[in-house]
């Protein structure tokens, strides 16, 4: 492991706002943290919006920035990542911003019923050979319905239209309220301040000619979650890997 990367480990245990939790930890019981985070962390009882596999962090941060009276928490496993926004928020002396290292899988440990109002998913992995593994799968929403609020809110942004298609097939095959749908965000007229947020990897894939995706949807409080029965066309410029992300856009093959 490089210096600058045990540098990055090193700050992150040292930050207030950074809690981690590593795979080694033991989840079969819940965290202290579960219930009482508007309690022991934010000195508040103002909602709480989560971002799942929140990266470098960077919208986490921006969106704490434009709406002070919540608290966000970035949650991701990539600690070096995580740095980024966690060292940013920590310079800003943002007040409203947690960053919680862990994996998603265990996420309902770590929170109480009707503890989170909204959950963000900006740009997760497909996971177009694993169904349990995406972010929108009847898996993963059971356990946001665990501990979000009755008709809390779900975001989700992405550049794969493989994980957009099967996100809506997802919210019919449950019959969930839509908010805002879209398959080409930055052409679709809505007017918000999520629009002036950008991730590094957003940036890359509107520079690269691909549309980024937006649905906005609701968790009522009595629902059961199944899978849609549909077959879905995948990402087939996903299939070229990360070395073939790092070409140049003129030279990539879609």
């Amino acid at each position: 492991m490089g210096k600058n990367k045990l540098q990055k480990f090193k700050d992150m245990s040292q930050w207030p706002h950074v809690f981690e939790f590593a795979q080694s930890d033991n989840f079969t019981q819940d965290n202290f943290l579960k219930g009482n985070w508007g309690k022991s962390f934010f000195k508040n009882n103002n909602p709480i919006v989560l971002e799942l596999g929140c990266g470098k962090g960077e919208y986490t941060v921006s969106l704490a920035e434009l709406y002070p009276e919540n608290n966000f928490i970035g949650v991701d496993i990539k600690g070096a990542r995580m740095w980024t926004g966690a060292k940013e928020s920590f310079e800003k002396n943002l007040k409203n911003v947690v960053f919680l290292r862990t994996h998603i899988e265990f996420i309902a440990h770590f929170f109480a019923p009707n503890e989170v109002s909204e959950i963000w998913l900006t740009f997760p992995d497909p996971q177009m050979k694993s169904v349990n593994k995406r972010l929108t799968s009847a898996y993963f929403m059971t356990n946001y319905h665990e501990f979000i609020i009755p008709d809390g809110k779900i975001h989700l942004k992405t550049d794969s239209q493989f994980m957009f298609t099967y996100t809506v097939e997802m919210i019919k095959a449950n019959m969930l309220p839509v908010l805002f749908e879209t398959d080409d965000l930055y052409h679709s007229g809505l007017s918000d301040n999520i629009l002036s947020i950008q991730t590094f990897y957003e940036s890359q894939w509107l520079h690269r000619g691909l549309t980024i995706k937006y649905v906005k949807f609701e968790i009522p409080k009595e629902v059961t979650f199944v899978e849609p029965n549909v077959k879905i066309e995948p990402d087939s410029y996903r299939s070229f890997g990360r070395s073939a992300r790092n070409m140049p856009a003129d030279k990539q093959i879609y």
